[in-house]
């Protein structure tokens, strides 16, 4: 791969600088595709306009990009249907139940608990980011609208516990890639490792305490505190000139007059989507365990080595299915009104599947230019033994700040983080965790990232304030992580 130095740095952080002072994410990620294929085909206009046209093109040759594009445009159909089924309003009520019991013993204790109950959805759900953004932001949308709780609070919630659940409760995709990557490290029980590594993951376990801390406390800071007030005083959701990753179709859509409201009609096919996934897990990686024990052992081993794009195409898919038979039975849709919604419910989230699109293409060509190596490799000469977890938590951050990839940052800095901690007799549990945090970190911080662009929309948020709001409380935890990596490099050494 040629070298391009420091210009391989500039195509993602032009791109989010952009994001984030104009608003525009499409215009952005777009100017950064075509600033990284000028600097890879030598400044040349024409060439580089091709390539990076063609790079659009290229993404869809990766079959997982693609199963999560899909996902990303199917998921409009499910959402459609528990709206349009009278699912949602039949939550509601039963949750309207859960606030008015919590206001006689307290007022305004219901917004906490709802929070804490969002909250709690995101960490249980550790099998998948995505289903967990999706499935908090999607059942508790309609009640945080209701008590009058702001889109980006209900954002940075979705977002603040799904990566550190996945990363912390590592029995899923998470842990099989990550085991993955410590095996070709040689190391003889990436297992063991990966366990005992979790004990120092520092950032995701603050940012999972900061989440309770800010609901319990009611107290906000920076841009979350202004939107908070706004909420409060004028009951405004989002900020004037904000465009929410949802449509008002999606979000709103009218129900089917005539019909009784029954909670199930939404927790059915939400819950179908849940349970799907590791159950595709299991079946997307049981061919490839060839050296197991017991049943038990085989299905643990499946469950690890499964497709995590492939299982959420499946999940989503058998909860629309799902959503479908149960309306035939009860007489609310006929198969015409149920292909109509799908398509319409497909057509509301292309701007979604847009974005992910381009996020792909950024990514791709960030490692086109090698900008992960470029970083890494550049830290290397400075590098002192005490100051290596630190600095391998802010390195890694970087990376999947630019790069908007946390799996890929993990990558990148296991092949560096493991020799060098091997070279300088350091603990190797905690140079893990600062990789895995520091990637968590930046992917928190990040515009770019899947995740946070899926938390976005399944909250209906406008995407830039969402990160705007969530960057405060993620740069706390950050500080935090740096000053422990810090103390603990100097004990360790």
């Amino acid at each position: 791969m040629e070298d391009y130095g420091f210009l391989s740095v500039l195509p993602p952080i032009i791109a989010i600088i952009l994001a984030l002072r104009t608003k525009q994410v499409y215009i952005a990620l777009l100017f950064g595709i075509w600033f990284s294929w000028m600097i890879i085909s030598d400044w040349n206009v024409l060439d580089g306009t091709l390539a990076a046209i063609e790079s659009l093109v290229n993404v869809f040759k990766s079959p997982g990009n693609t199963r999560t594009i899909m996902f990303s445009a199917l998921v409009g159909a499910l959402l459609l249907f528990i709206q349009y089924s009278k699912g949602v309003e039949g939550f509601i009520n039963e949750l309207n139940k859960l606030i008015v019991f919590f206001e006689k013993k307290q007022k305004g204790y219901s917004r906490v608990i709802i929070q804490l109950l969002a909250m709690l959805t995101g960490l249980l759900l550790f099998v998948e980011t995505s289903i967990s953004s999706l499935t908090v932001g999607t059942l508790y949308r309609p009640v945080f609208d209701k008590l009058k709780i702001p889109r980006e609070k209900l954002a940075y919630i979705a977002d603040s516990t799904s990566a550190p659940s996945s990363i912390l409760i590592p029995f899923n995709a998470w842990g099989a890639f990550i085991m993955g990557l410590l095996l070709t490290q040689g190391i003889d029980s990436p297992f063991s490792l990966m366990i005992s590594s979790i004990r120092y993951n520092f950032y995701p376990i603050l940012a999972v305490i900061i989440v309770f801390i800010v609901i319990v406390s009611k107290k906000d800071i920076g841009v979350m505190a202004k939107a908070e007030k706004r909420t409060r005083e004028t009951g405004a959701l989002m900020n004037e000139n904000s465009k929410p990753m949802l449509s008002d179709t999606i979000t709103s859509y009218e129900s089917k007059p005539g019909i009784k409201a029954r909670a199930y009609n939404m927790i059915v096919p939400l819950a179908t989507m849940v349970v799907m996934m590791p159950i595709n897990l299991a079946f997307t990686g049981w061919n490839e365990v060839t050296d197991y024990t017991s049943f038990s052992d085989h299905l643990f081993q499946a469950i690890g080595k499964g497709s995590g794009s492939a299982s959420v195409l499946y999940a989503v898919t058998t909860a629309i299915l799902v959503a479908m038979i149960l309306y035939r039975s009860q007489g609310i849709m006929k198969i015409r009104e149920m292909v109509d919604l799908v398509l319409k419910g497909i057509s509301e989230l292309m701007p979604l599947a847009l974005l992910m699109l381009l996020a792909f293409a950024i990514g791709d060509a960030c490692n086109q230019l090698g900008t992960g190596n470029y970083v890494a490799e550049l830290s290397k000469e400075w590098l002192s033994p005490q100051l290596l977890p630190a600095i391998i938590f802010v390195i890694s951050s970087f990376i999947a700040f630019s790069t908007g990839t946390s799996w890929g940052t993990f990558a990148i800095m296991m092949a560096i983080s493991i020799p060098m901690a091997t070279a300088n007799e350091l603990d190797l549990p905690l140079v893990v965790a600062a990789t895995l945090g520091g990637g968590i970190f930046g992917d928190h911080c990040s515009p770019i990232s899947d995740t946070s662009i899926i938390s976005s929309m399944a909250s209906a948020s406008d995407h830039i304030d969402h990160v705007n709001t969530q960057l405060p409380y993620a740069l706390i935890g950050g500080c935090i992580t740096v000053i422990m990596y810090l103390i603990l490099g100097f004990v360790f050494v």
